[in-house]
């Protein structure tokens, strides 16, 4: 498999056994926060395992693990977050989470992919999807647990309704897919929630930047990413500010 297959195949193959352990566990009582911690630690264990096995030369970043300091000094570098949207994943019938598999090289990302288990949908760098249509009005779509003022003032500025989601690659996915024009997120987020969502938007055509229209950049020493937006390019002039 290339570097394309691989991050799709394990997007999708660590969904599966998410969905399968859900549907487990969903008899046995357990606290949400029980559950979550469940799919997050099998997620992890089935991708670490499966990238030693395929690119064992490669480094990983995983939300799931220690920081391995030495990715600094590597090429090539995955960056995983096993299951994004532990809380959605925690409630029985939610679908908006998401696992992310991206590689990074030399700061950018190369190959990736989203998989929304609960959906049966993988969404991966290659083969990449179309650009979507924009709708009109335009949609811009924001966390359900956290709606910011950014959100609200995006789309005040380019006349959009607001949609409110989970998880950041379940929104991310929610552009791609033709489901919302614009994804605007100020408050931060770390590598591994948005590089695997931002490689596959970018991918569809999409444009995926800063606030201020700056690179995106990853395996930085410090994973921590302010702001960034994924907006059909139709918009990007509006949402961005300079």
């Amino acid at each position: 498999m290339n570097d394309h297959q691989l991050a799709a195949h394990l997007a999708t193959e660590a969904g599966k056994l998410l969905v399968e352990l859900r549907a487990e566990l969903s008899g046995q009582r357990l606290a949400p926060f029980a559950v979550g911690a469940r799919g997050d630690a099998a997620a992890h264990d089935f991708i670490a395992a499966a990238l030693h096995q395929h690119r064992p030369d490669d480094m990983v970043l995983s939300e799931e693990s220690m920081d391995n300091r030495r990715r600094l000094e590597h090429n090539r570098v995955w960056i995983v977050d096993p299951l994004d949207g532990t809380r959605e994943f925690s409630i029985p019938g939610r679908t908006d989470w998401a696992v992310h598999v991206a590689l990074v090289t030399d700061g950018q990302p190369t190959a990736a992919a989203v998989a929304l288990p609960a959906q049966s949908i993988t969404l991966a760098t290659e083969p990449a999807r179309a650009t979507p249509e924009a709708a009109s009005p335009p949609r811009v779509i924001t966390s359900r647990s956290r709606p910011g003022r950014l959100s609200r003032h995006i789309a005040e500025s380019i006349g959009a309704s607001i949609i409110q989601m989970g998880s950041a690659g379940a929104k991310a996915a929610a552009v791609v897919l033709g489901e919302a024009e614009v994804y605007a997120h100020a408050s931060g987020l770390h590598e591994w929630d948005l590089c695997a969502p931002a490689a596959v938007a970018a991918a569809a055509g999409l444009h995926v930047s800063h606030l201020n229209g700056a690179e995106l950049r990853f395996n930085q020493s410090d994973t921590y990413i302010s702001d960034f937006v994924i907006c059909h390019p139709d918009f990007a002039s509006a949402v961005i500010t300079r």
